[in-house]
């Protein structure tokens, strides 16, 4: 019996996503390493700023249930599309008050309707599901407290489990407040530059 030809195998698409609402603040910095990281291995990579799209908060009127498909007419649209093709997502927020910024937060609450065409109507995320998708967290927060970046974790974990990406770490750094104090610590732009090579490296 013939076999069908398998589908072309494509270069990674990598998926930057900043989430601070300030411009050039310490996540923007980590976030252009590991990109920066990432595009030494010769893979192109987009950056989608999250503070300079209209991205609205779910509004839970389960317009999505019967087509999987958001209802309000706004910029996570053709986000949606993105995410659904990225091979690695890096999503960069800063912690506010234990969690992620607004702006994070409000996107990943549109993806509701990728939930639905996971959950509810069983349709693949993937544009590419032969090929394993993964992510990772970049961030920073002001306090030094044990645990200030578990629920932030924890949402983005959730979050990537509904995108069937695999969580394959974080980068982050407490007591970093200041604005580009980033830049004075020893270790944080090398480790941002890393991650990005052992994102699209490692098998």
């Amino acid at each position: 019996m013939p076999q069908l030809p398998e589908a072309p195998v494509t270069e990674l698409k990598v998926l930057g996503i900043a989430g601070s609402p300030r411009e050039d603040g310490n996540t923007d910095l980590l976030l252009k390493e590991v990109i920066s990281g990432v595009a030494s291995a010769g893979i192109q990579t987009k950056t989608i700023i999250l503070r300079n799209l209209s991205i609205a908060p779910c509004r839970h009127c389960d317009g999505c249930l019967k087509t999987g498909k958001c209802v309000v007419e706004d910029d996570m649209q053709w986000l949606h599309t993105e995410l659904r093709e990225a091979d690695r997502i890096i999503l960069a927020s800063p912690i506010f008050f234990m969690g992620v910024t607004a702006q994070t937060k409000a996107m990943i609450d549109r993806c509701q309707a990728l939930w639905v065409l996971k959950y509810i109507l069983k349709l693949p995320i993937a544009v590419n599901p032969q090929r394993e998708r993964k992510g990772v967290f970049v961030s920073v927060g002001g306090t030094k407290l044990s645990n200030l970046f578990q629920p932030a974790v924890a949402t983005i974990k959730s979050w990537f489990k509904t995108l069937d990406i695999s969580y394959t770490g974080e980068l982050t750094f407490s007591g970093i407040d200041e604005k580009g104090a980033i830049l004075h610590h020893p270790a944080a732009l090398k480790g941002a530059f890393d991650l990005g090579q052992r994102l699209v490296s490692e098998p």
